[in-house]
């Protein structure tokens, strides 16, 4: 009788907090290469993806991130200096070192495992798989409670907030309180722009930046703004938009967005 062949094992590293979230190894290859080249561009090419994956890595992790990991200084789309924080430095040694013990115990697990069933039962994980661009985590700072719903103020930087409105019966469910740590969601394409700064409207959310990237298609145009705090935003408009606008990469813009169309998550 044939021998039985052993459960090929593989295993990827991430690093994971209870309220922050996790860090992925393809996320630490490219600060690896960030911290190596000096560039955004130069580190994309160095590890084999698009200077638009790369960008957008990079601002997901910002955003997600209590302290900036990366710090951007203005040079054009393709410009520009990139280096690493103390943080991102200590986050990329921590995990060069964390990814050789993870190898020793994938292997040693996988001579243990021999079918299927053992390995789902071993593994169970629940992953949160959202199309929304903009996502940020944030510490709850105030509440106001109405009759049917709530006023969530959520503190996503040193000078940032977002307003968000919950029903009470979800803001019971999500046990939120001053204090709590949430993901706040915003889909790009509920977001309107504005060259005014000092516009007035009933949106409760309007942040202000600088227009760093453009990405126009055949129908619509992503729009980042750089919003301080080393965070950004992404708005789709259409290009009709930007052509009324007169919008134009280097811009003062606003972007503005209801209460309601801010949905949150406890991690």
């Amino acid at each position: 009788m044939p021998r039985k062949k052993n459960t090929a094992l593989k295993g990827n590293l991430s690093l994971l907090s209870g309220d922050k979230g996790s860090l992925t190894e393809l996320q630490v290859q490219l600060l690896t290469a960030v911290d190596d080249c000096g560039s955004i561009s130069a580190a994309a090419k160095k590890i084999g993806i698009s200077y638009k994956t790369a960008w957008d890595r990079i601002n997901a992790m910002n955003n997600m991130s209590d302290k900036p990991l990366v710090l951007r200084s203005v040079g054009g789309y393709h410009g520009g200096g990139t280096t690493l924080t103390e943080v991102g430095q200590e986050i990329v040694q921590g995990f060069q070192v964390l990814q050789n013990e993870h190898k020793a115990f994938v292997n040693q697990l996988g001579e243990k495992l021999s079918t299927i069933s053992d390995l789902a039962s071993f593994i169970k994980n629940t992953t949160l798989i959202s199309s929304a661009r903009n996502q940020y985590r944030g510490k709850v700072v105030g509440i106001t409670h109405g009759a049917v719903n709530s006023e969530i103020e959520l503190r996503i930087g040193d000078t940032l907030t977002l307003t968000a409105h919950i029903t009470n019966d979800s803001l019971k469910d999500m046990k939120l309180k001053k204090g709590s740590i949430c993901i706040a969601l915003i889909k790009s394409t509920w977001i309107l722009l504005s060259k005014s700064i000092d516009l007035k409207t009933s949106a409760r959310n309007q942040l202000t930046g600088k227009v760093v990237k453009m990405l126009k298609g055949q129908v619509n145009t992503e729009v980042i703004l750089d919003i301080g705090d080393e965070k950004s935003i992404c708005a789709v408009i259409t290009n009709v938009s930007v052509a009324e606008l007169g919008l134009k990469k280097g811009d003062d813009a606003s972007a503005l967005f209801k209460a309601s169309s801010v949905i949150l998550l406890t991690p």
